[in-house]
């Protein structure tokens, strides 16, 4: 995807001070693309059933860790398709790569990318992008990126960027069967009923461009059961056992998206009540939340589980690899989800 230069990537920026998002994202055409990287020739014949992983990447930055992760970790097999959040295109906290593209070229994968935000921060970034993408072993035959009702202004934040959530659709042909899957970012700072007016959008949209087919939709739909942006809730519930219940055990309760995604007709994944994010507190610690989901129609739901991506955890890593030699805590502050669907 063509990069800004950083000159004009602030100039954009700077519009926001007296205009809205919508209108400047549609002076950035990259927005809009999905941009489609069809790498690899197609398995020789089709699963029983789809391996499908949710892995919010953390940025990308450990970009040779989660390569051996994703090659070598045996909870992850098979490993039809990866539906990812947060991989970064030329940002300089993770060396300025397209790691979208490069995971794709490691993996063997085909791959799909489209663009969240424009980081503006680090005046050093080649192109700042930053954004969510899909993973395929078999062809991708047409994607589209869905823009998200905007709950919140990033470009009042400290992390200073253009953009807002989004979702990625694409129709992969299975040996000759139309699936269709979508990778999937809600946002994190508003409330259960900003997430749920996005993820109907998602649900509406996939409705219209996968009828009659096989879907499976994932990702990071940030179900807090709080309002990211309310800090004494937050404190709340990291002192409070019954709130953290809450955050694990009775999401469903507190966060009308999952609901709305059982009445257009999906069964949600994982069914266990396991964390897959690791929130960091400011006095230390962190706050255990189940924010990854896949949404599944028209498949028969096997096996599901969540996978820690700890480094403690990762005894699998081969000798003298990347991941052996790591020193950091975690891969990512998410755990991965992953779950069989048989597509007959």
């Amino acid at each position: 995807m063509k990069g800004l230069p950083n000159e004009e990537r602030q100039r954009l920026g700077a519009l926001l001070d007296r205009t809205s998002q919508e209108e400047v994202m549609a002076m950035i055409p990259q927005f809009s693309q999905a941009e489609i990287h069809n790498l690899v020739p197609p398995p020789a014949r089709a699963p029983e059933a789809l391996g499908t992983l949710v892995f919010n990447m953390e940025r990308g930055v450990c970009l040779a860790e989660l390569g051996d992760f994703l090659e070598t970790c045996p909870a992850v097999r098979p490993c039809d398709v990866i539906l990812a959040n947060e991989l970064d295109d030329g940002c300089v906290r993770s060396g300025g790569k397209d790691t979208t593209l490069e995971l794709a070229k490691r993996l063997g994968m085909n791959a799909v990318f489209g663009l969240e935000f424009i980081e503006l921060v680090n005046g050093e970034d080649p192109k700042g992008f930053h954004g969510n993408a899909i993973f395929s072993r078999w062809p991708i035959r047409r994607a589209k990126v869905v823009r998200l009702p905007e709950q919140y202004n990033w470009y009042f934040d400290r992390q200073r960027r253009i953009g807002g959530r989004l979702a990625i659709l694409a129709e992969l042909d299975v040996a000759g069967t139309p699936v269709g899957v979508g990778t999937i970012h809600l946002e994190n700072r508003t409330h259960g009923p900003g997430r749920r007016a996005q993820l109907e959008t998602v649900l509406a949209e996939a409705e219209r461009m996968f009828p009659g087919i096989p879907v499976l939709l994932g990702g990071d739909l940030n179900t807090n059961t709080f309002d990211g942006r309310d800090k004494d809730a937050i404190q709340a519930v990291a002192g409070s056992p019954a709130l953290q219940r809450r955050c694990l055990e009775d999401v469903y309760a507190w966060e009308g998206c999952l609901p709305a995604a059982e009445e257009a007709g999906y069964r949600l994944l994982p069914e266990k009540a396991l964390p897959t994010r690791r929130k960091p507190l400011p006095g230390g610690g962190h706050l255990d939340l189940r924010l990854d989901w896949l949404l599944v129609r028209g498949v028969g739901a096997g096996e599901s589980r969540t996978i820690s991506t700890r480094k403690a955890d990762c005894g699998f890593a081969p000798a003298g690899s990347a991941l052996a030699a790591f020193q950091g805590e975690e891969l990512s502050d998410h755990n991965a989800v992953w779950a069989a669907c048989a597509l007959s």
